[in-house]
C-alpha cells in the first residue's frame, strides 16, 4: 500500500484546520469599518453598493470599501469574449486602481434590484442582481447582471470574502427569477 496515498488526506485536513483557525487580520485603525456597515448581511451589501456609487467629480471612500473586505479578498468578473467566457480576477486594491478614475470622471451608480441569499452557520452566499448607470437620472442602465458575494461573520461583524460577477448579455439575459 502506498503510504503517500494514506498521508495526503491527513495533510490536507491538517492544513485546512490550521487555516480555519486563523482569524482575519485585524483591519488597520485607519480603515476601521463603520459599525453600521458591517452589523448585518443587509447593511454590508448596502454599503458595498453605496461606496462605489456617486456623481461626476466625487471621490469614493476607498478606505471604507477596504474596511468591508477580509484581507486578501478576491474580486472578479466572468466576461464574454469572442472565444468564450474568461475570468478576470483581482484584489480590492487593483479594483480601486482600475475603476477610480472612470468613476470620478463619468460618475457611476450601481443599485441592487433583487437578492437571493443562502446561509450556513457563519457563511452566506448572496446572488445580488444589479443595474449600473453613469448618472442616477439616466433613463436606462448601461449594464445589468449578477454579483455573487460571499460573506463571513466572525462573531463580531460581517466581512466580504469575495465578489464575482457577470454582466447580462444576449446569451445570458436576466430572467424573471433574478428580477424584482
Amino acid at each position: 500500500m502506498n503510504l503517500n496515498r494514506l498521508l495526503l488526506p491527513v495533510v490536507f485536513v491538517l492544513i485546512g484546520l490550521a487555516g480555519a483557525q486563523t482569524p482575519p487580520t485585524p483591519t488597520p485603525a485607519a480603515i476601521r469599518p463603520k459599525r453600521a456597515d458591517v452589523a448585518s448581511q443587509d447593511s454590508i451589501i448596502k454599503a458595498l453598493y453605496n461606496v462605489i456609487s456617486g456623481p461626476i467629480g466625487q471621490k469614493r471612500d476607498w478606505d471604507r470599501m477596504r474596511s468591508l473586505f477580509v484581507p486578501n479578498a478576491r474580486m472578479g468578473a466572468a466576461v464574454r469574449t469572442k472565444t468564450g467566457i474568461r475570468y478576470f480576477g483581482f484584489d480590492v486594491d487593483r479594483y480601486i486602481t482600475m475603476d477610480d478614475k472612470i468613476m470620478t470622471e463619468k460618475g457611476f451608480f450601481e443599485k441592487e434590484l433583487h437578492r437571493h441569499a443562502d446561509t450556513y452557520a457563519n457563511i452566506t452566499q448572496v446572488f445580488s442582481t444589479y443595474e449600473s448607470r453613469w448618472k442616477q437620472t439616466d433613463d436606462k442602465p448601461f449594464e445589468r447582471g449578477i454579483n455573487s458575494i460571499q460573506l463571513m461573520n466572525d462573531g463580531s461583524r460581517w466581512w466580504v470574502v469575495s465578489i464575482f460577477w457577470q454582466g447580462e448579455d444576449d446569451k445570458a439575459p436576466l430572467t424573471p427569477d433574478w428580477l424584482p
